[in-house]
């Protein structure tokens, strides 16, 4: 059976879409007058996503959200275990979801696997919504027998990327809202309030005190020139963006970000927790060292480093172990380089890995914490230093005209 696309006018003349299987457009269209629908439109999933996938590729790739894959990862773990066919299970996942372009997608799934197609096989036809990982750690659980507890890995292993990035995003909103409301509050009161207490001072033959023609230069400015300033900084951005599309000036962009102080350690503790937690479950699931490397060398996203596990890669590939190969990259962690040594000399390899990317991911979620605790109160007295600045510049003409009528 085949997943179909349906439009449709219900008694109402309201129109309905949504998605069938069925053996053929004609029997959907019986179907769908079973159920008192009057079809419009009906069209194989296949041939509609082949149709679109140009179009949304460009502007709205088919992707799942972390959350989405993890919850349908979680289903499929679970039916799968429960010894039902997998044609069943897909069927299952697919009528339990809500979302259509999901449920088209494992309908036309369900039938590649109808067809005697692997399920791994099927899942490549959607490469923006399960990775190569993903299909790697699927392939090897079709092989070994183990499709199930395969599954329950990734589920757990999604669940913690949805969960980890959910709380790096919460530890970032209050500071940028922060920096947000400061940033308008000053740049209200340059454009809005200070001309109109200011403007009395500029036209007397006085002179002004240096902070106060400070202030009057930078409120003109904002005035005269907020709008082009904040076309340049979108310009500049999108430069920046459209720059950085050749790979030698991103490779030496990401070069530069591993040199800065601060942020370098921060980036290699992100990208190189991604990297452990990575191997490590493509390990226990039963996928070859080199293969699993060269996988998990596509999660970092710093391509100075992508090139360092290329070499890793290499190395090991060449008799190299893993912990010496690590280690002559120069850029993965001593901490992970002597775990991994610990795993290959006792025959845990996977277990330390997995233990050096949680200790890494702790360590990372400590450094954010400390780093967002000292950004809130900086920035409270950021936007206080320069509110007295501004007071002080309104003020100390004041001060002078007062000192003059005594």
């Amino acid at each position: 059976m085949t997943a179909y696309r349906y439009r449709a006018l219900n008694p109402g003349g309201k129109l309905v879409r949504g998605v069938l299987e069925a053996d053929s457009e004609r029997h959907v269209r019986v179907q769908l007058r079973t159920q008192k629908l009057r079809p419009i439109e009906v069209q194989s999933a296949a041939r509609a996503e082949a149709a679109n996938s140009s179009l949304r590729q460009r502007f709205l790739p088919t992707r799942i959200k972390g959350s989405d894959l993890a919850l349908l990862t979680r289903q499929l773990a679970t039916l799968v275990q429960s010894n039902l066919p997998l044609a069943e299970c897909l069927q299952a996942a697919a009528e339990q979801t809500r979302r259509p372009r999901i449920k088209a997608m494992l309908l036309q799934i369900r039938s590649r696997v109808s067809e005697g197609h692997t399920l791994a096989y099927a899942m490549a036809e959607f490469p923006l919504a399960f990775n190569e990982m993903y299909r790697a750690m699927v392939t090897a659980g079709e092989h070994a027998g183990f499709l199930g507890p395969v599954l329950e890995q990734l589920a757990d292993y999604a669940e913690k990327r949805q969960h980890s990035g959910q709380q790096l995003r919460m530890a970032m909103i209050y500071p940028f809202i922060l920096l947000a409301v400061a940033v308008a509050v000053i740049v209200a009161l340059m454009v809005f309030v200070v001309p109109e207490l200011i403007g009395i001072f500029s036209q007397s033959n006085r002179e002004l005190p240096t902070l106060t023609v400070v202030l009057i230069a930078a409120s003109d400015f904002f005035r005269s020139y907020s709008l082009w300033l904040l076309l340049g900084l979108v310009s500049a951005g999108v430069v920046m963006r459209r720059l950085l599309r050749n790979p030698r000036r991103r490779m030496a962009w990401h070069a530069l970000l591993l040199r800065l102080p601060g942020i370098s350690g921060l980036l290699i503790a992100l990208d190189t927790a991604r990297f452990a937690s990575t191997l490590s479950i493509l390990m226990a699931s039963g996928v070859p060292l080199l293969e699993a490397l060269r996988i998990a060398g596509q999660v970092l996203v710093n391509l100075v480093l992508r090139a360092e596990s290329e070499d890793v890669a290499l190395r090991v590939q060449e008799g190299s172990s893993l912990s010496r190969a690590l280690a002559s990259a120069g850029h993965f962690p001593p901490m992970m380089v002597h775990m991994v040594a610990s795993g290959e000399s006792s025959g845990s390899l996977e277990d330390m890995l997995e233990r050096s990317a949680n200790n890494q991911e702790r360590e990372l979620e400590m450094t954010l914490g400390t780093v967002m605790g000292l950004f809130e109160p900086l920035m409270v007295v950021f936007m206080g230093g320069m509110v007295l600045l501004i007071v002080l510049a309104i003020l100390l003409p004041i001060f002078d005209l007062n000192t003059m009528v005594r």
